[in-house]
């Protein structure tokens, strides 16, 4: 039998007698759409293993703007019929195919990536009922590009009865472990604890999300810097309703979905009457409130504690100057990285997670999303054929 693999073979064919080399190279993308709507962020990735130790290299990256057709149709999602639910899920899935292609072709990759990881977009997140949705059918992607590709990376998690989230800590804690707290700043602000046999992770509160469709008011897709909300004055009102929230005094494993933000969070906000500036200022004090909260929670003992930030929130200077304030209370040092890794962070771990994939490896924690057990997660579309 002629069997040929352009990646390392996964772990089922171990025990067929097929020889891995003991210093693996794996070269894949990593595909995310976060629900701050900034757009597809592609990474393309050299991840290498040796004696069970990870190394990476972000080779190549870029964050494709959502034309306003494709942002309008994600964002009205969930509101669609189940057959133009299924139609958007599949269309998606070809455009993310020819992303990928256009974005092969631009950097001159042809012939060198071995595997796709595409998180998708998340529509509905109820794992409480056992489900969740994220948009960009995997099937679609593998028949465009022609490529093997890992996609659905929570659902198992959810199945077995987890949150399906945060699902990168698998990444931070195989390529960023010398951090104490890794926090990710997105539409969603999730924050990890690095505990060596009980690493925790959770989802904080909802973040760029909310920052953003203030700014939005102003005609803005964002506040630069944090700018408007440095001009603005935090109400202690509207600040003890979100502080009391009844999520906050839930223990992890938690995880939110997009609609706590614009249901729950954003209705409080408007019927303050607050300018755009305060309404700003005040939320940025709520999201670094928070933070500070979930870390107290779990206080750890190491000497020179580091937090890695990440995500857009990592570029809103007034945010981050708040929450140093807040941190340094706690000895905490708080670590910008370059652009690259502030800003492609996740697709870098969807990459891992969906080599992990291929590998038959674990890839989501047990311990971070309260499943019954760690996981294997990601549907697997080879792309290729006969």
């Amino acid at each position: 039998m002629n069997l040929k693999f352009e990646i390392a073979p996964p772990a089922y064919l171990v025990k067929v007698g097929i020889k891995i080399s003991k210093n693996m190279i794996y070269r894949a993308i990593g595909i995310m759409s976060g629900s701050s709507m900034d757009g597809l962020d592609i990474a393309f990735t050299e991840l290498t293993e040796t004696g069970g130790k990870w190394r990476y290299e972000i080779i190549a990256t870029e964050c494709l703007e959502y034309p306003d057709e494709w942002r309008e149709r994600l964002l009205t999602a969930v509101d669609l019929s189940a057959l133009d639910y299924q139609l958007l899920h599949t269309d998606y899935g070809h455009y993310i195919g020819k992303a990928i292609n256009e974005f092969i072709t631009k950097n001159n990759l042809h012939h060198r990536v071995n595997l796709i990881a595409s998180h998708g977009h998340t529509t509905f997140h109820l794992p409480n009922k056992k489900m969740t949705a994220q948009l960009g059918d995997g099937a679609a992607i593998a028949a465009v590009t022609r490529l093997p590709v890992v996609s659905d990376l929570r659902s198992l998690d959810v199945a077995f009865g987890g949150q399906g989230a945060p699902i990168v800590p698998i990444g931070e804690k195989l390529l960023l472990g010398e951090y104490q707290y890794f926090l990710n700043i997105g539409g969603i602000a999730n924050i990890s604890l690095n505990e060596a046999d009980n690493y925790k992770a959770f989802d904080v509160c909802a973040a760029n999300k909310i920052l953003n469709m203030l700014a939005g008011r102003k005609g803005l897709p964002y506040d630069e810097g944090g700018r408007i909300a440095s001009s603005g004055k935090v109400d202690d009102h509207l600040l003890k309703q979100l502080n009391a929230l009844d999520f906050y005094k839930r223990s992890a494993p938690k995880s939110l979905g997009n609609e706590f933000g614009t249901s729950v969070i954003y209705p409080l906000i408007e019927n303050a009457g607050l300018s755009v500036e305060d309404a700003l200022s005040t939320y940025a004090e709520h999201i670094a409130l928070q933070i500070k909260a979930a870390i107290i929670i779990y206080e750890q003992t190491a000497a020179n504690k580091k937090m890695l930030v990440t995500g857009g929130g990592a570029f809103n200077t007034f945010l981050i100057e708040r929450l140093t304030d807040l941190l340094s209370e706690e000895e905490i040092i708080i670590v910008i990285p370059g652009e690259q890794l502030i800003q492609y962070k996740e697709a870098l771990i969807m990459a891992l997670m969906g080599v992990l994939r291929w590998r038959e490896e674990v890839n989501v924690l047990s311990s971070v999303t309260g499943a019954a057990q760690n996981s294997i997660g990601g549907a697997l579309w080879l792309g290729t054929g006969s």
